[in-house]
């Protein structure tokens, strides 16, 4: 069977199955102000996922449902986000980060330990940014002292997605001060219910609390959880950072797009009939539809000739700066349209994307792809020096 008709199979078999198992009431169940309704419809639909073999399509073959090319793997996120499927927010760095982590550089006994718990619902988190080190990563000071079996850690993380919620926590830790920032970083995994660890969830202007931050107060670390070798866990980070491929781009905006309806409903009262939107709306709404017709066919370019080796330096900065552009005018034009009755605060559904039903929510929560991911100045420095040719930043 060609690569095209067994895609074309999987995507049908894909909407057949979502037809027997979305829950109708997903969005009821994941209101921003029932956060145990949330972590309940999130495992329940986990453990669906993970049953169907759609879960891992990304892991190696020897796994339920793993194996899969890019080009399925895009399909299957690509079919999941248009079926209207809740997005797998609580197990992303489970699934991603954590698991590809420990199948390109863990051990056999890390491996076996951590990748049967993740299918079981084992949630992870990642501890690698810090207040002086975010898009500056390499200036991390969470300091490790090595101490016969045990590393001693203390310091302080930020950011991290739902830690609160986190059983383990992909650490990084600086081991070495002698040299260069990235020569002396070091990959730990800490379990989160370790003595001198303390979580804190972060209150975002949305009111959501997305992310936490860590307290680190000399936790110990038994040395059979370093993952590579001391002082080398820079190495292993790039391999962290690169393990969902863009796939979460593919996913989002394919939920965008899904979602212009609601951009139709606030300019018409509700109705939706857009036979009634006044030549500014309409002009306003074809606009926004165009752009992301334009970032999907960027998006098929992208990973077309990433599955084919030729993905060129700086690609993905180019799309990044592209979609954080697009996600805050498609909310700000939304909550243009919808007028004064966007200002009010209404219920929120957690982890939607594009569907929480409230635009305010939707336009302050879009300026996190400013930063998430690496900060768009970051990536007009990727573009500027190593896709233009322009001259290197002078720092300090």
């Amino acid at each position: 069977m060609s690569q095209e008709a067994t895609i074309a199979n999987l995507r049908t078999e894909i909407h057949q199955w979502l037809a027997q198992n979305l829950p109708d009431d997903w969005r009821e169940r994941q209101r921003g102000d029932d956060i145990d309704g949330f972590l309940k419809m999130q495992r329940e639909w986990f453990g669906k996922l993970v049953e169907a073999g759609y879960a891992t399509p990304h892991w190696p073959a020897q796994w339920p449902g793993g194996g899969r090319s890019l080009a399925e793997q895009i399909a299957m996120f690509e079919e999941l986000a248009r079926g209207g499927a809740p997005r797998m927010s609580l197990f992303f760095v489970s699934l991603y980060h954590a698991a590809m982590t420990l199948v390109e550089c863990g051990t056999e006994a890390q491996r076996a330990r951590h990748l049967p718990a993740i299918l079981k619902g084992e949630i992870w988190c990642q501890g690698f940014s810090e207040p002086g080190a975010g898009s500056d990563l390499a200036g991390l000071r969470t300091r490790a002292e090595r101490k016969g079996d045990r590393y001693i850690v203390s310091g302080q993380k930020i950011w991290s997605t739902l830690g609160q919620f986190a059983d383990q926590c992909l650490l990084l830790v600086r081991t070495d001060s002698s040299g260069p920032k990235q020569a002396g970083i070091t990959f730990l995994l800490m379990d989160m219910k370790s003595k001198g660890v303390d979580v804190r969830p972060i209150r975002q202007i949305t009111g959501d609390e997305e992310f936490a931050e860590i307290f680190l107060d000399e936790v110990e670390i038994p040395v059979e959880n370093l993952v590579g070798k001391e002082n080398e866990g820079w190495k292993v980070a790039q391999v962290t950072l690169s393990s969902e491929r863009g796939l979460t781009l593919v996913e989002l905006t394919e939920r965008m797009a899904l979602s212009l309806w609601r951009l139709v409903r606030a300019a018409t009262g509700g109705t939706g009939d857009a036979g009634s939107l006044d030549p500014g709306a309409a002009r306003s709404v074809v606009d926004i539809s165009a752009r992301i017709e334009g970032m999907r066919a960027m998006l098929a370019t992208l990973m077309a000739n990433r599955i084919a080796g030729r993905e060129a330096v700086g690609d993905a900065s180019i799309l990044k700066l592209a979609y954080s552009r697009l996600s805050r005018d498609f909310t700000a034009l939304g909550l243009r349209l919808k007028g004064m009755s966007a200002m009010r605060d209404t219920r929120y559904v957690l982890g939607a994307g594009y569907e929480t039903g409230n635009w305010m929510f939707d336009f302050l929560n879009s300026y996190q792809y400013n930063i998430a991911g690496g900060s768009n100045e970051i990536q007009r420095n990727i573009v500027s020096e190593r896709v233009l040719g322009m001259p290197r930043e002078k720092l300090g």
